[in-house]
């Protein structure tokens, strides 16, 4: 759709054919901070009084081609920059010092801190919630900051004590969403081809030259001899690369490439085992029972989930029978376990300003996996 045919467009309002809507922006920078807004979105369903724009800061191919198909209403940045909007939803710090409107912040990944430690022109370590992320111009813009757990709001009064007052503890919504899919564990193993007596193993990648993809590519192609395996790669490798050439990469090894759109959270309920690194992915899979291998792990920030896992998680070295569940982990994830779509979509209709609807938010099983 071009914009010129949208509400805010030149003469929209004589295009509507619902007139009056409060007006919800979605930033989507890119397809990793766009698939985690999508779980939020079905809280603002069926409300009559809702219209949801999508922008794309900085466009991109792969991008915008998510946006487009999950439907949504796309509009270019600089016309969002022209109106004000009633929500702006990011998951990403990027542009949120010029979002048209008051600004929820959701975490990107497993956490609003970060697994690895970095090093940003100083030998001090920084994290997700870091005062550079945060703040611009001696100003935090965001009017809702996101929180996973408790201890979150520890390192918030820290790092940024301006911040906390916009602080809201919510879980983790990804997390629910896998944990009510649970039940639908056969379900989504058909839809993957794998029998019942066959064993599933999902290798998962984060990207950067430390992930698996990167360090164990070997166990690609060996331990399909094992298994039936399925691949599960950061969006931001196809993003970098290409997806032709990610495939090219793995046309020698007998796996089912999961697409980086959707898909993973059903895998990985799938699965019989997840062997992984330092990423979101495995430490989900931890969350959820899923029994887990490390294949690689850096230097991690210590306390983090990852370092966790680092402590409690054997490495990978051909034996699967190694594998472990993590008990607990599930609550080191998440403070409020069960429970994001109540405080989420209570604090999206308190920054519209609005009553939320009589009927209650709904928490959707993850779709299947749609391999390629």
């Amino acid at each position: 759709m071009n914009w010129f045919t949208t509400p805010l467009g030149a003469g929209g309002a004589h295009r509507v054919t619902i007139p009056g809507c409060r007006k919800v922006l979605v930033i989507v920078p890119s397809v990793v901070a766009g698939t985690r807004l999508l779980d939020l979105l079905p809280l603002l369903d069926a409300d009559f009084r809702l219209q949801v724009y999508f922008t794309l800061p900085e466009p991109c191919g792969a991008t915008a081609a998510f946006v487009t198909a999950a439907g949504g209403l796309v509009i270019p940045w600089e016309l969002a920059l022209q109106h004000e909007f009633d929500l702006v939803l990011a998951a990403s710090y990027r542009f949120v010092d010029r979002a048209p409107g008051p600004v929820l912040v959701l975490p990107h990944g497993a956490s609003a801190m970060k697994s690895r430690r970095t090093v940003r022109h100083t030998a001090e370590p920084v994290h997700g919630l870091d005062r550079q992320l945060l703040m611009r111009d001696g100003k935090v813009h965001a009017a809702a900051i996101v929180l996973s757990h408790d201890r979150e709001l520890d390192v918030l009064a820290e790092s940024c004590p301006e911040a906390v007052d916009r602080a809201v503890v919510a879980g983790d919504l990804c997390l629910d969403r896998m944990r009510a899919s649970l039940p639908f564990r056969e379900h989504y193993r058909r839809a993957l081809g794998v029998e019942p007596d066959e064993m599933l193993v999902t290798i998962s990648s984060t990207w950067t030259p430390e992930s698996t993809f990167a360090r164990r590519p070997e166990l690609y192609r060996e331990l399909p001899r094992q298994a039936r395996v399925a691949a599960v790669l950061h969006p931001n490798i196809a993003a970098a690369h290409g997806t032709r050439q990610v495939h090219a990469w793995l046309a020698g090894c007998d796996v089912i490439v999961i697409p980086p759109e959707e898909g993973w959270r059903a895998t990985i309920i799938a699965s019989d085992v997840v062997i992984g690194d330092h990423g979101s992915t495995t430490q989900y899979a931890a969350a959820i029972g899923r029994r887990v291998l490390l294949a690689t792990c850096p230097e991690v920030r210590e306390g983090s989930l990852a370092d966790v896992l680092r402590d409690r998680v054997p490495r990978y070295d051909d034996d699967l029978g190694q594998a472990v569940r993590v008990p607990g982990f599930a609550e080191l994830v998440s403070s409020r376990l069960d429970r994001a779509k109540e405080i989420l979509r209570a604090k999206m209709y308190e920054l519209i300003g609005v009553g939320e609807p009589a009927h209650a938010a709904p928490v959707a099983p993850v779709p299947v996996s749609r391999v390629r």
